[in-house]
């Protein structure tokens, strides 16, 4: 470590909430380096238009947006890594350490930010016809099924945005939801119904994904939840939207955890149970899951980790200045005893 100096702060995963740690963390002059990933921007990455965040009256691309996001906290200094961690070393009160490949990086805080990814049904057929017709991102690939008959699994928002988007260009949209009621908010349900080639099938629930004879999805087998019957849905493409898991491999084992995967933090703050670990966004939040819940708890974990820094004395061992020379400890922060 002599030869390098180590972060005053690193933040794992970029989209709302790890950008705007950064932006908040940078422009407090703490120097962050993001380890952003390479599907960096998160969930944001596959949204069209984003009509519901503050400042942007007319609405805003996803991509866009988190490109403004991004580009935000380079200005004040962030840094950015745009490659997957695969582990992570944490401690409690001590140096954090991610590693990317061989590259270790050390860190006197860490505020973890890794999102959530789309929930799988774990049906036969979901992996193996993924990219020939079964999809979880509707941004990604709606366009792909132009003239064709499509389903929609889910009965939630992101159910109802994608079937909304796929059906600029599905000839017929069928939404598949296993009750009569929808978890769905009122307006965005609305708007589903609005649409002239959308319709709903409830309440069934998807058993199979079916090919056909050119390796590509065929059908969608249902089954109703009240009688048992079964039939067969005639669909091009089909689109598994029915909610998200928090993105918290990397760190169950270290961080606590509650049933579901989210990092727990302690309650109005994004402190984990280990000093100098915190955590935000997506990855702590299975209520509200929103792109301005999530930047405002990147805020709070910056300002966390800030405060976190100035009253924690840097420890000589692994804080290092540029030049390579340890950081001297002001002595009223120094340890009692020093």
């Amino acid at each position: 470590m002599s030869e390098k100096q180590a972060e005053n702060l690193i933040i794992l995963g970029g989209g709302p909430a790890g950008y705007t740690a950064a932006l908040y963390a940078a422009r407090a002059n703490l120097e962050p380096l993001v380890i952003e990933g390479f599907q960096w921007g998160g969930q944001l990455q596959n949204t069209t238009d984003v009509e519901n965040y503050p400042g942007y009256p007319e609405g805003i691309m996803g991509p866009e947006m988190m490109n403004q996001f991004r580009a935000q906290a380079e200005r004040f200094g962030t840094r950015f890594l745009t490659d997957d961690a695969d582990r992570v070393e944490l401690n409690d009160g001590g140096v954090q350490r991610v590693f990317v490949g061989d590259e270790e990086h050390a860190g006197s805080s860490l505020i973890l930010a890794m999102g959530a990814e789309p929930r799988r049904i774990g049906i036969p057929g979901e992996m193996e016809l993924s990219g020939r017709g079964v999809s979880t991102c509707g941004v990604c690939d709606g366009a792909f099924f132009a003239g064709q008959q499509v389903a929609v699994i889910g009965g939630g928002d992101s159910a109802m945005e994608d079937a909304i988007f796929i059906s600029k260009y599905a000839s017929e949209l069928t939404i598949v939801h296993r009750r009569d009621e929808f978890r769905a908010s009122k307006i965005m349900l609305d708007r589903a119904r609005e649409q002239a080639n959308i319709r709903f099938k409830t309440p069934y629930v998807p058993e199979q994904f079916v090919d056909g004879e050119d390796g590509r999805l065929r059908a969608v087998k249902l089954r109703n939840t009240e009688t048992g019957a079964g039939e067969e849905l005639e669909v091009g493409g089909a689109f598994v939207a029915i909610g998200h898991i928090p993105r918290s491999e990397l760190v169950a084992d270290q961080v606590a955890v509650d049933d579901g995967g989210y990092v727990l933090t302690e309650p109005g703050s994004t402190r984990t149970n280990l000093a100098g670990v915190f955590a935000v966004g997506d990855l702590v939040d299975h209520t509200y899951r929103q792109a301005v819940t999530a930047a405002g708890t990147g805020c709070m974990g910056a300002l966390d980790a800030e405060w976190y820094l100035r009253d924690t004395p840097p420890s000589p061992e692994a804080h290092w200045q540029k030049g390579g020379e340890p950081v001297e400890v002001a002595p009223e922060l120094a340890p009692a005893g020093d």
